[in-house]
């Protein structure tokens, strides 16, 4: 494997996987449209320093367009050549698909379709697919399993991502594409998406305006560090780099449930301030929670999360008030 394109790769998962990879004297390729579903400009300064570790080598190339867009997809990958494809780019969140589900439709379905035809079409035959753990939808049994039923899930978003992971085994069934498909499970760490729960309540708290805490605080989640999750996707991408024909889905997560309620206070604790809460009705299409079986994970691709939440938090909330205060 010499030469990686990651699409979504100025965002958080995304950027953070390339300087793992430039770190390993990979070529490396990122697609981006840096849309405004947050700052664009958080996504430019994640492109800058990926820049910082590749440009001098020569080793990085931004091809800035949409992957809706399928002669853009089909030019970028002719030109570059990928051996490896890690595929994050997608609409992202609950919650925003189901206002929006055509959206949803469009960038993931046919954006993944666009991209799977691409690789067809240059001969790429290596793929990382970014799925999530809301294709699980409200799974009674727990600890959620790769071998669990997912026909059931309760957002647009989840629907899309187990349409794509479909997709995905039909081209590696076809087109002889070796494909692992990663579920993740709530990442978070430095460079985090502004929209989501951690980042919201730690500005808000560090600025002493309310927190709106939906439910009773019970809910819980399977919270994945940054850094786990790119050690997971670096040891799939090994996976795939194989020339044994192989389909597979992972978990990646950390086997550990936070409740709404403990999250908040770890913030608490991390920032040094207590929060105003704003009691609110669950959201539609939210789960109650999430939980990762990962010993399919760890027995195939050794995948071996390490990083405690408290941890975790502690440095997310050291890189805020860096970079974002």
């Amino acid at each position: 494997m010499k030469s990686v394109l990651i699409t979504g790769g100025a965002g958080f998962i995304g950027s953070h996987v390339g300087q793992a990879l430039l770190k390993q004297d990979i070529r490396l390729a990122i697609i981006d449209n840096f849309n405004d579903y947050y700052s664009p400009q958080f996504k430019r300064e994640n492109i800058e320093l990926l820049y910082k570790d590749g440009k001098q080598s020569g080793s990085l190339c931004l091809y800035e367009g949409d992957i809706r867009d399928k002669e853009f997809v089909e030019k970028a990958f002719a030109k570059f050549l990928p051996d490896v494809t890690i595929h994050l780019a997608a609409s992202a969140g609950v919650r925003p698909s189901i206002v929006d589900p055509e959206l949803y439709v469009k960038q993931n379905i046919v954006g993944t379709m666009n991209i799977l035809e691409a690789m067809r079409s240059v001969g790429t035959k290596k793929l990382i697919f970014a799925s999530s753990s809301s294709v699980y939808g409200n799974n009674k049994k727990v600890p959620f399993s790769e071998t669990d039923n997912v026909d059931r899930p309760i957002s647009p978003n989840a629907a899309t991502k187990k349409s794509c992971e479909l997709l995905c085994h039909t081209y590696h069934h076809l087109f002889n594409m070796n494909i692992a498909c990663l579920r993740f499970f709530t990442v978070y760490g430095p460079r985090q998406r502004p929209d989501l729960a951690i980042y919201k309540f730690t500005q808000n708290i560090i600025d002493g305006k309310p927190i709106h805490v939906f439910g009773d605080g019970s809910t819980m989640r399977d919270y994945t560090y940054i850094d786990d999750i790119v050690d997971g996707v670096l040891k799939a991408v090994r996976w795939v780099d194989n020339e044994e024909k192989r389909y597979d889905i992972f978990n990646l997560g950390e086997s550990n449930t936070i409740t709404l309620k403990q999250m908040i206070e770890v913030i608490q604790a991390a920032v040094g301030k207590r929060a105003i809460i704003i009691k609110e009705g669950m959201q539609q299409g939210d789960v109650e929670r999430t939980y990762a079986d990962i010993s399919h994970s760890k027995e195939v691709l050794g995948y071996n999360p390490s990083t405690e939440f408290s941890q975790g938090i502690r440095a997310f909330v050291e890189w805020y008030k860096s970079n974002r205060m």
